[in-house]
């Protein structure tokens, strides 16, 4: 594999025109998120990959295919096991009569679009890898795109976006109020409301365009002066997979006795840590999540929504001081029983940990009565426990 910068990449893409390549070319970051763009004589007729390509794809039938319902569409593990399953689901419902070829030629049009410009960011930042393959997958494609009119599009977004002084902020970032009571004194009360409703970790800034019915960069421009202050916060947050079909369904009942188990998280960058926690509380009937890169660790609890939180005090790059603030600004843990977890048992550490919002502080010599304990004195339990 060859190891190329910003301006190797546009020369890799124009040498497949020129060439009118046939097949694969397949590109990653060093960070190793992988875009594929499949060729047909010379021109770009799909693209897969990249940080979240179930979300894309949702959001992208939302846009062009209002009529259609993406919760209603259930698939199979076998018809996302292919690397273009988005593309196979966007030829069914074509060939079902459910979307027309101008909606296919949007949805292809715009999904190149976003995948070069997460490219271009990349590239523009780390070394990108390229290699192609011969192998032809898509025969008879629903749409051709001109490769060169993608590129200068990619350059023009790519330009715009840097001089309105995004360059390091990725559309695929997720807002989050981190400071409320900051907002309420600069804006109305609607706009207030607003913000509330909207900027919540849950939604891409893409997602957030498209829900306020804008372009991504006008929105994300409008959104910098709060995140420059430190009002917002700019997160990483995990795809949302479409539902796959399983070959034993579970009743409702059994749903709901699931969804009503609590879930406990743990934030430690111990891999041991996380296991003993996991073996004392999985045999109880309960349910565990894991985080151990304190940086992923509010989208993951955003995600997940856990009943109770244990929280290691020492961690790099983010202490659980830290952690424990920032969750206490958002709303949706206001109330969330936080444990925090530490191996020097001081009275300072004690009053800080209250400070920052706290609900309670245990020794990290983690005994499985104690921590058994804490979770029946903080939330409802199954009987068993």
């Amino acid at each position: 594999m060859e190891k190329i910068v910003a301006t190797g990449l546009i020369n890799e893409f124009q040498n497949c025109t020129q060439i009118q390549y046939s097949g694969q070319l397949h590109t990653q970051s060093a960070k190793g998120v992988k875009w594929t763009f499949y060729y047909r004589l010379g021109r770009i007729v799909w693209a897969t990959g990249g940080n979240h390509p179930f979300r894309r794809w949702r959001r992208l039938i939302a846009q062009y295919c209002p009529s259609l319902e993406t919760e209603k569409i259930q698939l199979s593990s076998q018809d996302i096991s292919r690397d273009y399953w988005d593309y196979c689901l966007l030829e069914n419902l074509y060939e079902k009569q459910q979307i027309k070829r101008e909606q296919v030629n949007l949805i292809v049009e715009n999904t190149l679009a976003e995948l070069l410009f997460d490219l271009a960011q990349q590239a523009n930042f780390s070394s990108i890898s390229c290699e192609r393959s011969q192998k032809v997958i898509l025969e008879t494609p629903m749409s051709f795109t001109s490769a060169d009119t993608s590129l200068k599009q990619m350059r023009d977004s790519w330009k715009n976006w840097s001089e309105a002084g995004l360059a390091n902020f990725s559309p695929n970032f997720a807002p989050i109020l981190i400071r409320p009571e900051l907002l309420q004194n600069q804006v109305s009360p609607s706009v207030y409301k607003n913000f509330i409703t909207l900027i919540n970790g849950k939604h891409t800034l893409r997602e957030l365009a498209l829900k306020m019915k804008q372009n991504v960069l006008p929105v994300t421009r409008s959104l910098l002066p709060y995140i420059l202050k430190g009002t917002i916060e700019l997160v990483e947050i995990s795809d949302l997979p479409l539902p796959i079909i399983k070959v034993h369904n579970q009743s409702n009942n059994s749903k709901a006795k699931i969804s009503s188990i609590p879930l406990v998280a743990c934030i430690d960058d111990s891999s041991q840590v996380c296991q003993i926690m996991e073996q004392i509380l999985v045999p109880k009937g309960l349910r565990f999540v894991q985080i151990q890169d304190a940086l992923q660790a509010l989208p993951i609890l955003i995600e997940h929504k856990p009943d109770i939180i244990f929280l290691d005090l020492i961690m790099p790059v983010v202490n659980g001081y830290e952690i424990c603030a920032q969750l206490r600004r958002i709303s949706l843990f206001a109330n969330t029983p936080i444990i925090i977890l530490t191996g020097s048992d001081g009275l300072l550490d004690r009053v800080r940990a209250k400070v920052v919002g706290s609900t309670g502080f245990m020794s990290k010599l983690i005994a499985a009565d104690k921590i058994i304990d804490v979770i029946k004195k903080y939330i409802s339990v199954p009987v068993k426990i």
